[in-house]
């Protein structure tokens, strides 16, 4: 729990101590019980409908929160992950394959963190190398090859910022992804569904729909790092967030993603399976929409719609 949830972990704690007492006691506090599960879907909303920028950040990074793969089982009928980018190896930070999503053959791709200390240096905690970028590349490259439209899943602290990464073309890979990206003739859907930091998140963010789970943040550099730079300290990192305008409302309302999807009340990690069917949902739309469009005004579109970010016009 975070510190903003004590008033929730106050009432889940009392619920757990009233359902110990009935079965103690074999008394029937089911009335009680209610009125605190009530009162606990109250502390809820009022808690997450009063959040900050920095509170959605850390929400972000719950360690309960689905990540790529939990998203992959969840909302796909059966998943093929293929490796390799066929030049260096096989980046376990990256992950992807064909797809099928209610009889909807699709290309997913997607950055994978880890549960436990193994895991997560298996994974690079979801920072991918310059294979993992070209991995994705050639994933995409294959989509477009066989007509399949592209969905992305972005969740990273950044691009892995090794010696070895910037040895092997980190900016490079990257860069080339963007230029490649905006060209694809076929439908690409990007879904923030964690963190979604600087170019690391960027290198497979390129699409015709830009979508961002509610409890997210995409941003340049994390509030850490702003925090350390301007401040030379961690301790504003609160004000950074805030000034970085890096939640999905801030992001929406400056034109920088088409949409926010939904969580349940208390974040993705409070309920996986309704998370889940929001999600899948929401991607059957978005193909559905973006099928009625041709190649040539897709790709129109796609590049009209970043190259108009960040235009300033003088009066």
């Amino acid at each position: 729990m975070f510190d903003f949830e004590k008033p929730i972990d106050d009432i889940l704690e009392q619920i757990e101590k009233t359902k110990q007492i009935a079965e103690k006691s074999k008394i029937d506090l089911s009335a009680a019980i209610r009125e605190l599960e009530q009162k606990l879907e109250q502390a809820r909303k009022l808690v997450f409908s009063n959040l900050n920028a920095w509170q959605k950040v850390q929400i972000s990074r719950h360690p309960d929160r689905p990540y790529t793969i939990d998203y992959i089982n969840g909302i796909c009928d059966a998943f093929v992950e293929l490796h390799g980018d066929r030049t260096v190896k096989d980046d376990k930070a990256m992950i992807g394959g064909f797809a099928s999503i209610e009889g909807n053959a699709v290309m997913i791709i997607g950055q994978q963190k880890g549960r436990n200390t193994k895991s997560r240096q298996y994974r690079n905690f979801g920072m991918a190398n310059p294979e993992g970028y070209r991995k994705a590349l050639r994933l995409m490259k294959l989509a477009e090859k066989f007509n399949k439209p592209i969905i992305t899943i972005i969740d990273t602290p950044g691009a892995s910022p090794g010696l070895e990464a910037e040895e092997r073309g980190q900016g490079e890979a990257i860069a080339r992804n963007l230029m490649e990206m905006a060209v694809l003739k076929v439908p690409v859907i990007c879904i923030i569904i964690g963190e979604g930091a600087s170019g690391g998140a960027l290198g497979i963010a390129i699409g015709d729909r830009v979508m961002m789970l509610e409890y997210t943040w995409y941003s340049v550099i994390s509030p850490e790092s702003c925090s350390s730079i301007l401040w030379r300290s961690w301790d504003f990192k609160e004000t950074a967030a805030e000034a970085l305008k890096l939640s999905a409302t801030d992001m929406l309302g400056n034109g920088l993603i088409d949409g926010i999807i939904r969580e349940p009340l208390g974040g993705a990690h409070n309920n996986p399976t309704e998370m889940f069917a929001t999600l899948k949902k929401e991607i059957l739309l978005l193909l559905a929409d973006l099928r009625k469009m041709t190649v040539e005004e897709m790709v129109e579109k796609r590049i009209e719609k970043f190259s108009g970010m960040g235009v300033v016009q003088e009066i």
